[in-house]
């Protein structure tokens, strides 16, 4: 019997346990192309005599680059491992430079790319760093092609020295060097050991209510972050069929296709959906709209395990019959489960998914916790809208006197590559690590957050404003994208606002409106302005004196990770976003 001590002991797990001819499925020229269990082995050991023969070792780096979740990065994934070598994730969508950084300071020897895209990049800053050769998953001309890799490795005749291999392997042993994003600064190496992410995923695994070899799931956040890095080898532990999306704007005709009881998503894909829903719902007319907005009224009442009492239960499952079955329809008709992490999830998402029978259960953790330090479940009473869940088995929570979330187990990372110094800011001298986020622990055993202690400020009157909970709040709004409150030493808060310009264009065309065609003229039109005025002073009410936007400011410009105001994660980065509206900055503040 297999004992999962090391990442690579998964799909072999699997084998013993409950092989599938659909282990890894991934869209080729138009049509769906299945890996089974053993196939993924054979071809993950191939690649593992192949990089041996280009001479990778121990401890060597390799970096896998890709646009889009897909079987050959799983493939080369558990090829790397089982050497005892290192894979390296790297976010696709960062800077030239930051490529560079990551790729000499992990001193990564090989590089594996998804696309042309990707290639140019890396091409660009290859001559600056270590790299012997880069491989693409795609049929680019001038580059090499992964499939070589298997090629070198289709004699079998080294398989011994790889078995030897992964017999050296402890389960304390790097596996994984993952930079983080970061909202400042350079990316920090963070270094996971074979041991964090496995006792992760199986801490996990005990909340997830999957029964093996019966379930589908559709992967499409990015699998170089360690969120969907540890679903993926949770699926595989339960022996889920993994369909990776062909992208983020196909995920909804592919959803349709797979029909997945499963998928993984961010808050900011959640509203996303929810405000799909929404507008189709604002176009319907007569007894059909009444219907579809008392549903969704009903919805935001929820509260699990039949607290709202049989009367509620009763109107909610006639809305289930007539209004949310057409929901989960739209998400493929099977789903029973998603799971969200890295950002604050808005409670009313939480209620109304549930109440149409699409449970959403938020997690809490970091990329330097493997990630998972909470989770709610829906059996057993584990679930409580507005929190990240009970703490997981073996991990360790505790609450310093200034709100901050302290951690310590099994999961917690190795340290930051190369760096003492910020390792040791990180964990203190009795081993627990400061989170950074802000938040307390119900009488239930429930944790909240409530902030990021780094942007948590006080205003010139002393008081202190928590950005997050107002940005969250004020993002119910559809007429808005992205917000950024401001306010740091400032006589009063204020906010730098992103419209949703295709839902302000649709209300402007509903009334009948001129508001104009570009984005600068939208952001400058009057009656924008004032709508846009009313949501804030509508969600301001929940806040105290102090805490209320007192002025705002739009910006013309829709807020991405290309233009570097959002990290790959979709947080803020609220320095870049401040110093590149200035301006807007100097006018709220009369400078």
């Amino acid at each position: 019997m297999i004992e999962i001590k090391r990442l690579f002991d998964f799909p072999y797990f699997q084998l013993e346990n409950h092989p599938l001819e659909k282990a890894l499925v991934t869209k080729f020229n138009g049509k769906w192309e299945p890996l089974s269990t053993q196939q993924y082995i054979d071809k993950a050991n191939a690649v593992s005599r192949g990089l041996l023969h280009l001479g990778v070792k121990p401890n060597d780096k390799i970096a896998l680059i890709s646009s889009s979740n897909r079987t050959e990065w799983n493939v080369m994934d558990i090829g790397i491992l089982q050497l005892g070598a290192q894979n390296v994730p790297i976010y696709p969508t960062i800077s030239q430079e930051d490529y560079e950084y990551v790729l000499n300071h992990s001193e990564a020897t090989y590089c594996f790319v998804s696309d042309k895209e990707v290639l140019e990049k890396v091409n660009a800053i290859k001559h600056n760093t270590q790299l012997k050769e880069v491989y693409s998953f795609d049929d680019i001309e001038g580059c090499k092609n992964w499939t070589e890799i298997v090629e070198l490795g289709k004699d079998e005749k080294s398989q011994d020295q790889v078995e030897a291999l992964k017999d050296a392997v402890k389960e304390d042993d790097l596996a994984t060097l993952i930079y983080t994003s970061g909202t400042t600064g350079r990316p920090k190496g963070v270094m996971l050991s074979h041991r964090n992410i496995v006792s992760d995923v199986l801490n996990s695994a005990e909340r997830v209510p999957f029964e093996t070899g019966k379930y589908v799931a559709v992967s499409f956040l990015p699998i170089c972050h360690i969120f969907e890095r540890m679903i993926s080898y949770l699926y595989q532990y339960y022996s889920v069929s993994i369909y990776f999306a062909e992208s983020i704007e196909k995920i909804g005709d592919n959803l349709k296709e797979v029909h997945p009881h499963v998928i993984s998503a961010v808050p900011r894909v959640i509203e996303k959906v929810y405000d799909k829903i929404i507008a189709k719902g604002t176009a319907l007319s007569g007894i059909k709209h009444k219907l579809f907005y008392w549903a969704v009224e009903l919805g935001l009442q929820y509260e699990p395990y039949g607290a709202n009492g049989w009367w509620y239960e009763m109107q909610l499952s006639l809305a289930r019959k007539l209004i949310f079955s057409k929901w989960k329809e739209g998400l493929g008709g099977n789903i029973e489960l998603i799971v969200s992490g890295s950002a604050a999830l808005q409670p009313r998402l939480t209620r109304v998914f549930a109440a149409a029978e699409i449970p959403i259960m938020e997690g809490y953790g970091l990329t330097e916790t493997s990630p998972v330090i909470s989770v709610n479940d829906e059996r057993n009473g584990g679930f409580k809208v507005g929190t990240v869940g009970r703490v997981i088995s073996n991990v360790e929570v505790k609450i310093a006197e200034d709100g901050e979330i302290l951690t310590k187990g099994p999961n917690l990372m190795m340290g930051y590559y190369k760096d003492k110094e910020k390792t040791d800011e990180a964990i203190d001298a009795d081993g627990w690590f400061h989170t950074g986020d802000i938040g307390e622990i119900d009488a239930d055993g429930f944790l909240k957050i409530t902030d990021r202690k780094k942007e948590m400020f006080k205003t010139s009157g002393g008081k202190y404003v928590a950005p997050q909970l107002i940005e969250n709040t004020m993002k119910q709004s559809r007429f808005i994208e992205q917000i950024m409150v401001i306010g740091e030493g400032e006589k009063m808060p204020a906010a730098f606002i992103q419209p949703n310009f295709e839902f302000v264009e649709d209300w402007a065309a509903r009334k009948k409106l001129d508001i104009g065609k570009t984005n600068e003229e939208i952001v400058k039109n009057p009656e924008v302005i004032k709508r846009i005025q009313e949501e804030v002073d509508f969600y301001n009410e929940k806040f105290g004196g102090w805490e209320k936007i007192k002025k705002f400011e739009l910006t013309p410009e829709v807020w991405s990770i290309e233009n570097d105001q959002l990290t790959p994660t979709m947080k803020l980065k609220r320095r870049n976003i401040k110093e590149r509206y200035k301006d807007l900055y100097n006018s709220i503040y009369g400078r």
